[in-house]
């Protein structure tokens, strides 16, 4: 069995596996949607240790917790000044995606810890619980946003400095829409669903600050009520990020892997010289890394030394193919075919 730990890799290649020839969408349903949930490669974009990947990870949460806190804070006194509670539900959601920089700041830094004999897989998953904080986050600031928007519906409340409300509309829209880009940017590279989850609660962000606009524009038009049913259109932007986000970390909880990336294992095994069968193929990741464990086949008549050498090309052709690969572990034996004598110890065992 090879492990990780078994070949340096000293080559030292990087490989761009961006998917470039993914096709994108074309229609306009499409767009809105990869505009609102980005563009998804669950596959590898490209290679980078574990540890280079967590400290880019912390230096996009620090970025974007410095930028969302300065968005918040300038929105808050635009909302003292209008009374807006389109602009408060807009700012609330800021707030609460600025704070949950904070859990994916420790879980980056958990992750970064060896393993150890209790936490044998090491910390990884701590992204993922960050995750789970997230959603709660996101779920908080939609209960909160639908819950003014409709008492003020019930309720109006005059809107003043409509100028300054649309400027503080902008703000958040730049500040939250540059955030967002990073955010997924590095999430996607890295591999860290959190991260990503985080950058599109910002991006739905960016979009409701537009909205908390145009009802700045409609209460200048004389409907007053554009106020708040904007602030209703922004908890449903924001219900529509929660289940996106909920979604994705649900799967990375799961064990869930894009079957596309295990054609690609399979497609590379296959392409090995030695194996001539695959026996199983799982796939994990744990934080944003992917941990691999594969059974495949050889002639009976090898040596255990000629076995071993092929699960280290195995190992090696893998790690040229698919990035952000933390551990991989492969068994080699004979095939049932050729050798059913040589799995007739365990085969009461399988179900």
């Amino acid at each position: 069995m090879a492990s990780a730990q078994d070949q340096d890799h000293a080559d030292g290649h990087e490989h761009d596996h961006d998917g470039s020839a993914h096709a994108h969408p074309t229609s306009m349903l499409g767009r809105v949607r990869e505009l609102l949930v980005g563009h998804s490669h669950d596959a590898a974009d490209s290679f980078d240790s574990a540890l280079e990947s967590s400290k880019a990870g912390i230096r996009a949460v620090k970025l974007s917790l410095l930028a969302l806190l300065l968005t918040s804070v300038l929105q808050a006194a635009v909302v003292v000044l209008t009374s807006s509670v389109a602009l408060l539900a807009d700012t609330i959601h800021n707030l609460s995606d600025a704070l949950t920089a904070i859990p994916l700041w420790i879980a980056f830094s958990l992750s970064r810890r060896p393993a150890t004999r209790r936490y044998t897989y090491g910390f990884g998953r701590a992204e993922d619980l960050a995750g789970i904080f997230i959603i709660a986050m996101i779920a908080l600031s939609a209960g909160i946003a639908g819950f003014e928007s409709i008492r003020r519906l019930l309720d109006p409340q005059p809107v003043s400095y409509l100028g300054a409300l649309m400027a503080a509309g902008l703000i958040g829209f730049a500040g939250n829409e540059l955030v967002a880009i990073y955010r997924v940017r590095v999430g996607r590279r890295i591999g860290s669903a959190a991260l990503v989850a985080d950058g599109l609660h910002a991006r739905t962000d960016a979009l409701t600050s537009l909205a908390v606009v145009v009802g700045a524009i409609g209460v200048w038009l004389g409907f007053p009520a554009a106020d708040p049913i904007v602030g209703l259109v922004v908890t449903a932007a924001i219900l529509i990020v929660l289940w996106q986000a909920m979604r994705d970390i649900y799967r990375r909880l799961m064990d869930a892997t894009d079957p596309a990336l295990i054609d690609e294992v399979e497609q590379t095994l296959a392409a090995t010289p030695g194996i001539i069968g695959i026996d199983k193929v799982q796939l994990r990741w744990i934080g944003h890394r992917l941990h691999l464990e594969i059974a495949i086949s050889a002639e009976p008549s090898l040596s255990l030394i000629a076995a071993h050498e092929i699960a280290h090309a195995a190992e090696h052709e893998l790690r040229h193919s698919i990035a952000r690969i933390d551990e991989v572990h492969v068994h080699v034996g004979p095939s049932e075919t050729d050798g059913p004598q040589f799995h007739a110890g365990i085969e009461h065992h399988r179900g």
